[in-house]
């Protein structure tokens, strides 16, 4: 959406109507901030735990995103194995189609 679409034309001779119909902005806004939206990687942090469990959540916490890698730390050694060998690729999976916008390529897995 670019300015100009918003902002009075240059050559206007003060005879045409400069106000626009709210019925007309307000798709091209509202799918603008729709977009902005599903891009915003944070949420993917706020999510994790509906995404892992409650169960887990606690043992499992994402801790950062960056680059298109999810970072999680993990309560012991047990969860770790379990969840890079079993859970992963599931996980990845979800959270593909709950961010179809950005780009998550990988889970690592630290234990804290």
């Amino acid at each position: 959406m670019s300015k100009s679409y918003f902002r009075t034309p240059k050559q206007y001779d003060g005879t045409q109507v400069t106000t626009r119909r709210m019925t007309d902005l307000l798709p091209v806004v509202l799918a603008k901030i729709g977009e902005i939206y599903q891009q915003r990687a944070d949420l993917i942090l706020a999510l994790w735990p509906e995404l892992i469990g409650s169960k887990l959540a606690a043992m499992a916490q994402a801790v950062a995103f960056t680059d298109g890698v999810l970072i999680v730390k993990v309560k012991n050694s047990t969860l770790h194995s379990l969840l890079s060998q079993h859970e992963k690729s599931r996980l990845l999976t979800l959270l593909r189609q709950k961010f179809p916008h950005v780009e998550i390529k990988n889970i690592y897995f630290r234990i804290s």
